[in-house]
């Protein structure tokens, strides 16, 4: 596995007997990531154990995707990769439209108000429901974090290569 990889899911149990396993999504393109006819890495994240895997079918069930991996026929021969994660490479991963992120790219940003002012640093993404909200650790103050609402009013420009974002403080922010 030479090169960067990105998780995408995980493979937390298994479903019936045929071999079907139930995958958290870690990924905004989860429909695209699990489509049948997808390959993706199968990875053992404690020792570094992988294998290249085939999506044969898909479907979302409450919220975790059930798949159905090729080469794979009943619960005996799946069971051991619970706990696994799928991963995918970095030149599968896609250009996105501007304004728009990979996590990796987001998360280890430090944070400067338009003032000037470090904030801290993006630790977390939470996705609870109209739009992401990035968990900044504040500099200097012990376990005390912000949650930035990521809307044009608060986020004024990210600069991925930088590692730099900047951001209005809305009145109750802090």
């Amino acid at each position: 596995m030479n090169g960067k990889w990105y998780t995408v899911g995980k493979l937390v149990n298994t479903h019936g007997i045929r071999g079907d396993v139930k995958v958290l999504p870690q990924t905004d393109f989860a429909e695209q990531r699990f489509a049948p006819g997808s390959k993706l890495m199968l990875v053992n994240d404690e020792n570094g154990d992988h294998m290249q895997i085939k999506v044969t079918g898909s479907r979302l069930q409450k919220n975790v995707y059930v798949l159905k991996l090729e080469g794979f026929q009943s619960i005996n021969e799946i069971e051991k990769y619970k706990g696994w994660s799928l991963k995918i490479s970095e030149a599968d991963q896609g250009k996105l439209d501007e304004g728009e992120y990979y996590y990796h790219e987001i998360i280890g940003c430090r944070v400067v108000t338009e003032d000037g002012e470090a904030l801290g640093e993006i630790t977390d993404i939470l996705s609870p429901g109209a739009n992401d909200v990035w968990v900044v650790k504040q500099t200097g103050v012990k376990n005390k974090e912000v949650l930035l609402p990521v809307i044009d009013e608060v986020v004024l420009k990210v600069d991925t290569a930088d590692k730099l974002v900047t951001v209005r403080l809305m009145e109750g922010l802090i």
